[in-house]
């Protein structure tokens, strides 16, 4: 059989497959539907230095092509986090990529420093969060910002970290040379399209936060897009996400240049998603005679 082994920031992982922060809890869920064991990791959802209860509902909506979501990063803080949800991935000898937020840099570093002391194999760094003292502006969209921010965090962190890269700039890989600047160890991207629904009937927003990220399906042409355009930017292993429902999906983003796959919304319509591509992976490297998966990463290029 083919090796499905690869190696990010220095971690090596049984199989590029892992989930999008947001779209699995921390597994609880989905233990019963999927052997956490057999992904590559799993991707926690955003965890805080203290408990924030999420935006007011309703904050998500069915749109063509995909979904929009308003949560807030709801989450019960990172202490909850540490007893409760790091025990039970270990117990279910999972790989860890922990998703740190924050609406500041002291409370994501609180985080960092918190998770210094755990069994984690990443972290990463949702750097889309609001930047309460800069009015609210996203810590991502300014690669002044992203370079400070990622500095900061490296200074404190043991595990590599990988800056998860908001799509809602006008040049992603200036965002990503920025994060390189920093220090990252890698980059994920993308995460979510700002997007907007409105009931024609009530004449009204359809989410009470007004507009939401659009993921699913309709995105990953554009995921694939930044990834591309991130890889042959930066020298740093990327982790590519967006739309990917099945084994085409991730083929297509490693083809451009990540190293590892995130499964995000399909896992709301299929828990089987990620293991189905595992599986899919398999036979696609089998049906061409690839005896490694690294031989395909980023092997599509001008």
């Amino acid at each position: 059989m083919a090796s499905l082994k690869v190696n990010f920031a220095g971690v090596e992982f049984q199989n590029p497959i892992t989930t999008a922060s947001g779209t699995f809890g921390s597994g609880m869920e989905y233990s019963e539907f999927v052997d956490l064991s057999k992904l590559g990791a799993v991707t926690t959802k955003g965890v805080a230095d203290h408990p924030w209860p999420g935006n007011q509902t309703p904050r998500v909506a069915e749109v063509k092509g995909g979904m929009l979501n308003a949560i807030g990063l709801q989450n019960p803080g990172i202490e909850t986090f540490c007893e409760r949800d790091l025990p039970f991935l270990h117990e279910k000898n999972a790989r860890i990529i922990v998703n740190v937020c924050g609406h500041s840099e002291e409370e994501y570093l609180n985080v960092v420093r918190r998770l210094a002391t755990e069994k984690v194999d990443l972290l990463e760094i949702n750097i889309s969060c609001p930047n309460v003292k800069e009015g609210g502006i996203s810590f991502g969209t300014d690669p002044k910002g992203v370079e400070a921010i990622t500095k900061a965090i490296k200074k404190e962190a043991i595990q590599p970290v990988v800056m998860k890269l908001s799509p809602n700039v006008t040049s992603i890989t200036e965002i990503a040379k920025a994060a390189e600047a920093g220090g990252a160890d890698g980059v994920s991207l993308i995460n979510t399209i700002t997007g907007m629904k409105i009931d024609v009937e009530r004449q009204s927003f359809v989410l009470a936060n007004k507009t939401g990220g659009m993921s699913g399906p309709a995105v990953h042409p554009v995921a694939v897009r930044m990834v591309y355009e991130v890889a042959n930017a930066v020298s740093l292993p990327i982790i590519g996400m967006g739309g990917v429902e099945n084994t085409e999906d991730a083929l297509e983003l490693l083809l451009a240049g990540a190293t590892m796959v995130s499964v995000g919304s399909a896992n709301f319509y299929n828990p089987y998603a990620t293991t189905e591509i595992i599986d899919g992976l398999n036979r696609y490297l089998e049906r061409k005679n690839i005896s490694d998966i690294n031989d395909i990463i980023g092997s599509v290029h001008a």
